[in-house]
């Protein structure tokens, strides 16, 4: 199709295996594991534990996340590894801001966003080491050594690293630990400096020796919950050592012949896409065109819709009970659709209730030649979570306490054991059985709404794998609706007249990563600007059985 839009990065083809993350060195870790002869698990594992070193603002071993993995006899299992809340927090833990914007969740005093007081109980190490366990091939020394190396030796910070520590400059300023690191003389640190993590490395060398007992069971859990709480934390041991990672069955939904799987509540992300792209479905969206103000104006639409119900019902399914079939009902769908008014915005409400009463992060993809496939988010929810650091360690613990509503009685309030409700949306496409994309993003919030859309790129619009996750996007909850400034100014206007709130951003959700399933069995990875993304494609292969070098052929 002809975009309006110029992609700025190229894809990458591969024969024997693919990863695409979002930084050059994750990328090159996850498929120095494919190269050594492991699988997509190996490498995925390989390239998270590289990120929380050179992407660290995103991910950690204190976070948590979503694991969808499909192997190759085509079995998918989804590993839940999301944080919960505190033993110790409950409803009324946190004070509403009566001043905070609509739809946000601050606190009077920051105490859910910022410092120890904001942190769940992390899930990421044990479902990292979980998933290599029960998929992988290599053991955990192998898969951890490219962080090691980074963290002990030293990278090159990148200028997107830089943006961000400057974004958060004010609030690591005031931890000494997290401002010795990345506020190096007071400033943040430059693009081009070599960052060594020293403290971090011994860190990941612990668990390569003890495994996650180390945090969950161990001296190092034991040091981190005595520090929470000399610093006004909630997490204590009995938190760590009661955590559980869960094994949840996969989501699935079906648009325009192709079908959607991906993780289930309490991920909120599959079951709205699903939702959304079933009231698309009673559209032309192809024939409307990529960017037209009547596609853009449905956008707007549904994501106010699946927003309202993902606000009454969707949360951990342990202690709210979600409407999954009604929200993946074609039927719900077409109700729905029917009052959407085509020149008109609207504000929508609810029409799902739960049966009782629950943005900053990363995502990689990964094939192997074999047949199997990961594609997984995980976070420590905000830029650099907490903020803070972690003493003699180098781990800076997430702020996913944010992410619960500080209001009581509400579907996604803070109760004791809660897992939090994300909108993470690693989600594998089939057609006829057979995979033909996988694919997800960082962002919160407009992570589903940016995946949702790079399905309809594809599906509706036929764009290539890279044009999908590049095209400009579109994001709203109810309130502003964000259009990146890649759509022209005609869709800016055609959105006024039709009485949505514009407002022009440079970009919605992070970076891209996806791969699409070729039927020759080539796989093209790509990854797009809003990140440091960068696919790495495996080709080749070992020598044909019988061959062998003879010196005596090479004599003249």
């Amino acid at each position: 199709m002809n975009t309006a839009f110029r992609c700025e990065k190229r894809p990458v083809m591969g024969a024997k295996g693919m990863v695409v993350t979002n930084h050059p060195l994750a990328s090159a870790a996850g498929a120095e594991m494919l190269a050594a002869g492991g699988n997509a698990i190996d490498a995925a594992i390989a390239a998270f534990f590289t990120l929380t070193v050179v992407e660290p603002m995103m991910v950690g071993i204190l976070g948590g996340g979503m694991a969808h993995i499909r192997l190759a006899d085509g079995t998918h299992t989804v590993i839940d590894g999301q944080s919960t809340a505190p033993a110790a927090t409950g409803p009324t833990t946190y004070t509403p801001d009566p001043n905070a914007p609509p739809g946000t969740m601050e606190t009077l005093g920051r105490k859910n966003a910022l410092g120890p007081s904001s942190v769940g109980v992390p899930g990421n190490l044990m479902g990292w080491c979980e998933a290599l366990a029960r998929f992988g091939t290599f053991p955990l020394a192998d898969v951890m050594e490219p962080a090691i190396r980074h963290a002990s030796r030293g990278f090159r910070v990148t200028p997107y690293l830089h943006e961000c520590v400057n974004d958060c400059a004010a609030d690591m300023a005031l931890d000494v630990e997290i401002a010795r690191v990345y506020l190096p003389d007071g400033a943040p640190i430059r693009a081009g400096t070599r960052l060594v993590t020293g403290d971090y490395a011994e860190t990941l060398r612990t668990v390569v020796k003890q495994g996650p007992d180390c945090l969950y069971h161990g001296s190092l859990g034991s040091h981190y919950a005595q520090w929470m709480g000399q610093n006004g934390g909630f997490i204590a041991k009995a938190d760590l050592s009661g955590y559980r990672t869960i094994t949840r069955e996969a989501l699935r939904g079906t648009y325009r012949g192709f079908e959607i799987v991906g993780p289930p509540p309490p991920t909120s992300g599959p079951l709205h896409i699903v939702q959304m792209l079933n009231i698309l479905e009673g559209y032309d969206i192809g024939g409307q065109g990529f960017g037209a103000p009547a596609t853009v104006h449905l956008l707007a639409e549904v994501l106010k819709i699946a927003f309202a119900d993902r606000a009454a019902a969707t949360a951990d399914p342990a202690f709210v009970q979600v409407p999954v079939e009604k929200l993946l009902s074609k039927q719900y769908a077409a109700e729905r659709r029917a009052q959407i008014e085509m020149e008109r915005a609207q504000a929508w409400t609810a029409e799902v209730e739960p049966g009782d009463l629950s943005s900053h992060t990363t995502h990689l993809t990964v094939a192997d030649g074999m047949g199997n496939v990961v594609a997984s988010t995980q976070t420590i929810n905000s830029l650099f979570g907490a903020r803070v650091m972690v003493p003699g360690t180098g781990m800076i613990p997430n702020n996913y306490m944010f992410v619960f509503d500080p209001r009581p009685g509400r579907a996604s309030s803070v109760a004791a054991g809660k897992r939090v409700t994300s909108s993470m949306s690693p989600v594998i496409v089939l057609k006829d059985g057979k995979p033909v994309f996988a694919l997800g993003l960082p962002g919160g919030l407009r992570i589903f709404p940016s995946v949702m859309q790079a399905l309809s790129n594809l599906i509706d619009h036929g764009m290539t794998v890279q044009e999908a996750v590049e095209a400009p996007r579109v994001w709203t909850q109810g309130h502003a609706l964000e259009i990146e400034t890649g759509f022209s100014p005609a869709v800016f206007d055609a959105m006024r007249a039709r009485g949505h709130d514009v407002a022009s951003v440079g970009n919605v959700a992070g970076g891209m990563s996806a791969i699409r399933f070729h039927d020759d069995g080539m796989l093209e990875g790509a990854a797009c600007w809003r990140a440091d993304g960068t696919p790495i494609g495996i080709g080749g292969g070992l020598a044909r059985p019988g061959v062998r070098f003879r010196p005596e052929a090479q004599r003249n």
